[in-house]
């Protein structure tokens, strides 16, 4: 694929994702996650920073994808950057989390902690989400989990589970389905 043709397909997958189209988000975050990722770790230096300011790229990609415009420049510089600017915006906090330590001590810290009622939903999504994940069959339990949490590229999942990529590209859009449905609660999601 040439570099025209690659930055057609981005921008065709942006345009879907401005409709709400989240095969098209997860094509979009299959192609270009791992050099955004890269970008955010050679910025923030942490690689747990790294990944919560790429989640938080693709947050705002989901709900600004509406915005971007052909006109103003590529996909891919558009994607990078919102990374930069997302990386940048957390260095800062980081520096005045620590500025703030220093001068106000452990009790202020205490109170930057995050709330127990908060860590708490997260766990019951967490859970959910597991419970959700194991309903699904093997190959796309695998495909999801190896795809978005571990990284792999649909090549790499290919050659890995030893199916073509179109099956496995079938896999993860049939399991995303499923776990959407399950998430969402819907009763018949087993497709």
């Amino acid at each position: 694929m040439t570099e025209t043709q690659a930055g057609s397909t981005l921008e065709y997958l942006v345009a879907r994702c401005a409709m709400g189209d989240r095969i098209a988000f997860a094509d979009l975050y299959q192609a270009t996650s791992a050099k955004l990722f890269a970008v955010l770790l050679r910025i923030l230096k942490n690689e747990e920073m790294a990944e919560d300011a790429l989640q938080d790229v693709f947050i705002k990609v989901w709900h600004k994808a509406t915005e971007y415009h052909v006109g103003k420049g590529a996909v891919m510089t558009w994607l990078l950057s919102i990374a930069r600017y997302r990386a940048i915006d957390l260095l800062r906090r980081a520096k005045t989390a620590v500025q703030v330590d220093a001068e106000e001590g452990l009790e202020e810290r205490a109170a930057n902690e995050p709330d127990v009622a908060e860590l708490a939903g997260r766990a019951v999504d967490n859970a959910r989400l597991n419970t959700c994940l194991d309903e699904l069959e093997g190959p796309r339990r695998a495909c999801l989990v190896l795809a978005y949490c571990e990284g792999y590229t649909h090549d790499e999942l290919s050659q890995r589970l030893g199916s073509p990529v179109g099956t496995i590209k079938s896999w993860i859009r049939r399991g995303l389905k499923v776990l959407k449905a399950c998430l969402d609660g819907e009763g018949d999601y087993r497709g």
